[in-house]
């Protein structure tokens, strides 16, 4: 600007129109080599990126063909997996079929097994014994011992179960010993989990024998609190000693028992048969009519005396039998005679039972000599037969044949009643009283003077047992009351069904082996061939 100093207005403009041209000039150049430079790298960069792309693209490919070829090798895997599952499921289901086959073959030959079983049962005489393990219980915990809580635990630990449907095992352990298990082997063997209806179902098939002719008894044998009772009878009400028939379900052996010897019995013409039902216990060795009222009509317990008749049979003279016409009625008769059962409580069981109850159902058949044959086959005749003979023989009918001979009326009631037999079989079901230890049941008093005879009255049984065992010549009936009023059953007058219950705790073990011992001797008896009570033999008909 010094250099302008002194020169004409044009002379400044026409210098700074030239220096603006100028710096115009260089401004367009520095911009145009700016653009050329840019250019350049862009090109740079576009093709680097070109390179970039292209190098992408062919990895893009090669992993494309890479996966590709993954996913055929899968699918070709999934594929092979598929058809080796589908052969896998194919021999499975072949697998599954063999099994049901073998399965069913085993079940039938054990079925066959146990049907040749029973039958050399029959022949040889032996009695059946089945066995029941119960439960767990609450009071199987060790209350009212003063003892530490290891050995409670070990009171409460489980140590007889049923390894199959024929096999108890017992683990017994000492402090100091090896655990040792041992086994033994029943007809029937029931766990903790089966139900009253499996257990009556294998009873079912021996009242079938009952109408046949056969004598039938079925006794519950094991300790205190093994849950005899409940098997025979059914849950029973706390506070009422009778049992309840509300859950059909949990009804015991003489509900369900009696129930279907009268659905046996509607099978058959009316009027041929006729049931009586019988109540005893037999308490401190003495023998208790349960069903015997006093001259004002109450019910009690009236003692009576078992005797021996001249064929060798026992009997109970002055015994009251009830006729009963349908299960109702016996059912009523039996709660009538538990309420005056002995009940004592224990440190084992509260309810225990402190006598034996025999309960004793007798059904006399009524046949006809010399219609024998042709009876059953003309209902008319049979069923004009049998309503004239009932108009003589009432239900409660307990008179010989003279006496209602003389009550006949007409030629055809004679001619029937001459004809008539009757045949008697008996249904026994006894509910046997718990073997005690006295150090766990703690009774002291009357219930220690009731727990010597029931302990004496067992071993008695077991001496008999041991006694037809070896067949000595002569079997000690008359040792004990109980022995001498079954002498008819376990001396191979009936077929004899024992039922062992035992508890599965070790609090009970030595008391669960003895039963078991028991059961296995029970099993080793041969009383022969079981007789049948004979019917006329039937006539031709002309």
């Amino acid at each position: 600007y010094q250099g302008l100093a002194g020169r004409s207005t044009d002379e400044v403009l026409q210098l700074c129109a030239a220096h603006g041209q100028q710096l115009k000039l260089q401004r367009n150049s520095v911009v145009t080599q700016l653009h050329g430079a840019i250019k350049k790298r862009l090109k740079q960069d576009l093709k680097s990126l070109h390179s970039f792309a292209l190098e992408l693209s062919k990895d893009f490919q090669r992993q494309s063909k890479t996966c590709l070829y993954q996913v055929l090798a899968a699918v070709q895997g999934i594929q092979l997996q598929n058809e080796a599952m589908q052969m896998f499921q194919i021999k499975a289901f072949d697998l599954e079929q063999s099994l049901q086959e073998v399965t069913d073959r085993y079940e039938k030959e054990k079925q066959k097994r146990r049907a040749l079983h029973n039958s050399l049962v029959e022949l040889r005489g032996n009695i059946r014994v089945h066995c029941r393990i119960r439960p767990l219980l609450p009071f199987d915990d060790a209350a009212g011992h003063s003892i530490s809580q290891d050995r409670q635990r070990n009171f409460s630990e489980k140590v007889a179960y049923a390894a199959d449907d024929e096999t108890v095992v017992v683990k017994c352990s000492r402090p100091g010993h090896a655990s040792l298990n041992k086994t033994f082997q029943f007809e029937r063997v029931y766990n903790d989990l089966e139900s009253q209806d499996a257990v009556f179902a294998d009873v079912a098939p021996l009242l079938t024998s009952l109408l046949d002719g056969y004598n039938v008894c079925i006794m519950a044998y094991g300790q205190t609190g093994s849950g005899k009772t409940y098997t025979m009878l059914g849950p029973q009400l706390e506070g009422d000693l009778a049992f309840s028939t509300e859950e059909e379900s949990e009804l015991g052996i003489i509900p369900r028992a009696t129930q279907e010897v009268f659905r046996l019995i509607s099978e058959k013409p009316p009027g041929s048969y006729w049931v009586e039902v019988s109540v005893v216990e037999v308490y401190n060795n003495e023998i208790f009519d349960l069903l015997a009222k006093d001259s004002y009509g109450k019910v009690l317990g009236i003692r009576r005396d078992v005797v021996t008749t001249r064929e060798g049979k026992s009997d109970v003279p002055l015994l009251t039998h009830e006729t009963v016409e349908n299960a109702s009625e016996f059912l009523h008769l039996v709660n009538r005679g538990l309420q005056l059962r002995v009940r004592h409580p224990t440190l084992v069981h509260a309810h225990s039972s402190r006598s034996h109850l025999v309960v004793t159902l007798t059904i006399t058949t009524v046949v006809f000599g010399d219609n024998f044959g042709t009876l059953w086959e003309d209902e008319q005749t049979s069923q004009r037969l049998n309503k004239e003979v009932s108009c003589t023989f009432p239900q409660k009918m307990r008179d010989n044949k003279s006496t209602s001979s003389s009550r006949a009326s007409s030629p055809v009631q004679l001619e029937a009643i001459e004809k008539m037999k009757q045949v008697k079989t008996r249904l026994q079901l006894v509910d046997l009283a718990g073997s005690e230890c006295v150090g766990m049941s703690g009774v002291t008093g009357a219930a220690l003077r009731e727990t010597s005879f029931i302990n004496r009255s067992l071993s008695a049984l077991a001496d008999v047992l041991g006694a037809i065992a070896e067949q000595r010549a002569h079997v000690p009936y008359r040792n004990s009351k109980l022995t001498h009023l079954l002498q008819d059953s376990v001396g191979g007058d009936a077929k004899l069904l024992v039922m062992l219950c035992i508890s599965p705790g070790q609090k009970y073990l030595t008391e669960s082996m003895q039963s078991l011992g028991f059961g296995t001797r029970a099993r080793q008896v041969q009383r022969g061939q079981v007789k049948k009570k004979n019917f006329p033999v039937p006539s031709k008909a002309k």
